[in-house]
């Protein structure tokens, strides 16, 4: 059976602008390392040969809502929430104003908001709790979008598009957010557990789509869930927090299967990898960006802006992609780009973008 063919449907969409945001607290890799042997070594006996994840990672910094101390205290479900929803709604109103300056636009302007996040729970939801501080209108359509975890970017961008090329002449705002840090725990001795800590950062990247001319065209979106993998990645729901999920397998995985996803994707696009000029990929970790040149058939380091976002800023799960879609325009596209990024599902998400 074939695809759907409304997934060309972001065919006519522009993207206007894209931002991004930080928070000010910088953890430094070398000094997390430290301070995680010293909370972690004496009582989980397998940390010494987990150690090495925090100087292979391939990160030298990352930024985070709260400083070090605050991680090193008892956390809960109920300090998590309010650090995530102080440090969320101070980003978003941050990444939004950036992409709609940028846009040369208003909040008055916006005529839907599509907010993505999975590392906190807002209800009512970010954009309603950013409304009166912009200024959107009381008639701006709200939708936010929950659990898609590092693939959020790509298919929250797709989404928008969609949206404004179903209404032409709408100004569509995505807000892309995550606070990872925040399900940093003290008191989980797991590998997995070890690993998030060397990897996660925070962030937030706005973008701003409208039907006509742009910084590029959306030229199609889709998505491709391989059955049987929801142990893939994810989080678990506990009382003192989230407790991420990530399997061993991921690199490998994306080795042996990505290919042949992004290749269905692009073939219901009418595309072929051959096509495409540049790939715009998450960095999960430095194996995963290895793995993402082997099966995309690209040379070794040509995924250079991942490779250095990772560095500055780690994996802030759906943001980072946007992160390295920044460095990629100001550099100017070389052609027809292909975001790629996958999440829970599990779940290979990719968007193709062409040149103005």
């Amino acid at each position: 059976m074939e695809g759907n063919p409304l997934l060309t449907a972001p065919a006519q969409a522009a993207l206007l602008s894209l931002a991004t945001a930080s928070p000010p607290n910088v953890l430094r890799q070398d000094e997390v390392a430290a301070r995680a042997k010293a909370i972690f070594g004496a009582r989980f006996a397998v940390f010494e040969r987990l150690f090495g994840v925090f100087a292979n990672a391939g990160i030298e910094e990352r930024r985070s809502v709260r400083p070090f101390a605050w991680f090193e205290g008892e956390q809960g479900w109920p300090s998590r929430t309010a650090a995530f929803l102080e440090g969320a709604d101070a980003l978003f109103v941050d990444a939004a104003r950036r992409a709609l300056d940028a846009a040369g636009l208003a909040p008055e302007d916006v005529d839907t908001v599509v907010t993505v996040s999975s590392t906190g729970i807002a209800t009512p939801s970010l954009e309603a709790r950013a409304a009166a501080v912009l200024g959107f209108r009381p008639d701006a359509r709200r939708v936010p979008v929950f659990g898609l975890g590092c693939a959020g970017g790509v298919t929250g961008l797709a989404l928008g598009a969609r949206l404004a090329a179903a209404e032409p002449g709408s100004v569509v705002l995505v807000v892309v957010i995550e606070l990872c840090t925040l399900s940093f725990r003290m008191d989980k001795l797991t590998k997995e557990n070890v690993v998030a800590t060397a990897l996660f950062g925070d962030g937030a990247a706005a973008a701003v789509l409208r039907t006509g001319e742009g910084l590029a065209r959306v030229e199609g979106a889709g998505e491709h869930t391989w059955p049987d993998t929801l142990d893939v990645m994810g989080w678990s729901v506990e009382p003192e927090g989230f407790g991420v999920i990530f399997a061993q397998s991921i690199p490998p995985f994306v080795e042996e299967r990505l290919r042949d996803a992004v290749d269905g994707i692009l073939g219901r696009l009418g595309l072929r990898r051959a096509d495409v000029a540049r790939f715009v990929c998450h960095p999960g970790g430095s194996k995963v960006v290895r793995a993402l040149e082997t099966a995309l058939g690209l040379d070794e380091g040509v995924l250079d802006h991942e490779r250095d976002v990772l560095r500055a800023h780690g994996n802030m799960s759906s943001p980072t992609v946007l992160f390295v879609l920044e460095r990629v325009l100001k550099e100017g596209l070389p052609g027809r780009a292909v975001l790629t990024a996958l999440g829970p599902g599990f779940t290979a998400s990719a968007l193709a973008l062409t040149p103005p």
